[in-house]
């Protein structure tokens, strides 16, 4: 009767380590955080895998939102619930899941709408808490930390609203699949369901991060006949070939605008282009690089800086079309199930976009790798 007890009773807070950031750009610190209780509606998860997005090491270095420091950064995560809160039902203790940056109430306007995965209730969350009641779930010594994304995955335990999660099978490796959960998703999710690729089409890609090469892994697999990927970084050519990249090219090795040189290859423009740098100057010559009538460029990159979009108006009334894609379009709950059976049953590749696996307490060593631009997705396995 007393274990019955016991095991009916409410989580208590825990206290677990987590890498804190004290303000913009200043190097992570190691703490002991205390982590409360999940609330109604959510989830407390023991985070197995974390991936450095290139938008974590972006929030971290912004001086946009200095009041929202200590913060705890990372959203692209698989981990093992822990406890549930009022009112959950569709997950268990023990059961293995990956966090997302959006989540998905199935009953708001968006969601019942089947043209779009934003969320009303549980959208992108900018404020440092959670969606529910605006507050945070992490403290130091008695101070609140900030979330980022409402997911916060840079903790060895993180609540999330359980909208904000989807599960995974038992025998998907943990390691690999938290890619899901943010840029492999996102690249796939533009070129499938924001730019609907066509098959024998050109596309052209700015970027050739992770992000950058799943929408070539996207477009390769819909057929598409002719993949050029741009990039700055000569050793991303070889890579990109594993990816789809048909053509490679480094706008340093030029000597004319890189649109010129594009419009040349694809008789005029391509009818696809993708920026994934996020840099607004570089939506501009993606746009540019489209062919009129039907060109349809996609921008997924966060810009750092100068968020204003500036393009001619004549390339709009020319037929062409931009377009912006959040998570490739994809609904959380109800279409990411369907990209992990894909990796389980290696249509999609995945596991080559890890480029490196780093022990938690080495985190910063990912954050350098990252701005160095010597990485891909580092891993972050939160038992070594």
């Amino acid at each position: 009767m007393a274990a019955d007890a016991a095991s009916s009773s409410p989580p208590a807070a825990i206290t677990c380590r987590a890498a804190v950031a004290w303000g913009p750009g200043q190097p992570l610190v190691m703490e002991e955080v205390e982590v409360a209780p999940p609330g109604a509606m959510e989830i407390r998860v023991k985070v197995v895998s974390t991936s450095v997005c290139r938008s974590d090491v972006s929030a971290w270095q912004s001086k946009v939102q200095p009041d929202l420091f200590p913060r705890i950064f990372g959203h692209e995560a698989s981990g093992v619930v822990e406890s549930v809160g009022e009112g959950v039902t569709e997950f268990q203790v023990g059961d293995h899941v990956l966090t997302v940056f959006i989540g998905e109430c199935k009953s708001c306007k968006h969601c019942v709408s089947g043209k779009s995965n934003m969320c009303q209730k549980l959208g992108l969350e900018r404020k440092g808490v959670m969606h529910s009641d605006q507050k945070t779930r992490f403290s130091v010594k008695g101070k609140p930390v900030y979330h980022y994304c409402a997911v916060s995955s840079f903790s060895e335990y993180t609540v999330v609203h359980s909208g904000c999660a989807v599960k995974v099978g038992p025998t998907v490796p943990m390691d690999r699949v938290c890619l899901l959960s943010c840029g492999v998703s996102a690249g796939l999710g533009a070129a499938w369901n924001v730019a609907n690729v066509s098959e024998g089409s050109s596309v052209v890609i700015f970027g050739l991060g992770t992000v950058g090469l799943s929408v070539a892994q996207g477009a390769k697999l819909r057929g598409a006949s002719k993949i050029i990927g741009v990039d700055t970084n000569p050793e991303k050519q070889e890579k990109g070939k594993a990816f789809g990249v048909t053509d490679f090219i480094n706008p340093n090795d030029l000597s004319e605008p890189v649109q010129q040189v594009i419009k040349r290859m694809t008789d005029g423009g391509a009818d696809y282009s993708f920026e994934c740098v996020g840099d607004t100057g570089v939506v501009s010559t993606a746009l540019q690089s489209c062919s009129d009538g039907w060109g349809v460029t996609v921008t997924l990159g966060v810009p750092k800086a100068k968020p204003e979009v500036s393009a001619h108006y004549a390339f709009l009334l020319s037929g062409r079309t931009l377009k912006g894609s959040l998570f490739g379009g994809w609904r959380p709950k109800s279409d990411l199930p369907s990209l992990v059976d894909k990796y389980a049953d290696k249509e999609i590749q995945v596991d080559g976009l890890v480029t490196h696996d780093i022990p938690f307490g080495d985190i910063n060593r990912a954050l350098e790798l990252m701005l160095q631009n010597k990485c891909l997705r580092c891993v972050i396995h939160m038992s070594q």
